[in-house]
């Protein structure tokens, strides 16, 4: 379904964006660097979207994100997500993400295993390095094996994969 708005937020690490269409959230933004980026790169991830005051399903949603960016345990798993155009394989690897509490960590292997192909840790790190849902899909919460970060697409990489654990008190080492 075609992305039909989006909006900016501010939270504890910066302004965010959200985009969303009539099934859901399609993409969640971390900070860029100012917040002009952040809408560029919004927009342009979210072709047709226009800027605009978000319905109530998406508030509660921006509402939430909010709230676990401040360091409140925030369940975030009643946001329904768009992920009309992701991959089988990309979905399946999401919805095992969003299981992840806050403060836990699960490693690329460990969610291949749950997906019953324990051979498939590198694709589980490019499913989620092409996460669009980033914060409602925890990729930030997987880490490589032995405990390492492993990488971070967003802005800042492994220092803001670092702050968000932080912030949610993951204990790494």
């Amino acid at each position: 379904m075609a992305p039909r708005g989006f909006a900016l937020f501010e939270t504890a690490i910066g302004v965010c964006g959200i985009a969303w269409s009539d099934a859901g959230i399609v993409s969640v933004q971390l900070p860029e660097r100012d917040d002009n980026d952040t809408r560029t790169r919004l927009a342009r991830r979210c072709a047709g979207a226009r800027e605009t005051d978000p319905p109530p399903d998406v508030q509660r949603a921006i509402d939430a994100v909010v709230s676990l960016l401040n360091g409140a345990p925030s369940d975030l798993s009643f946001i329904a997500l768009d992920m009309e155009g992701v991959p089988d394989f990309h979905r399946r690897v999401y919805e095992v993400a969003r299981t992840i509490p806050p403060g836990a960590t699960l490693s690329y292997g460990d969610i291949a295993t749950r997906l019953g192909d324990p051979g498939s840790a590198r694709a589980v790190g490019q499913a989620l390095g092409r996460n669009p849902f980033v914060i409602v899909v925890p990729c930030h919460r997987v880490l490589a094996a032995g405990g390492r970060t492993g990488g971070f697409s967003a802005k800042g990489g492994t220092a803001t994969k670092l702050t968000l654990l932080a912030i949610e008190g993951a204990q790494l080492f």
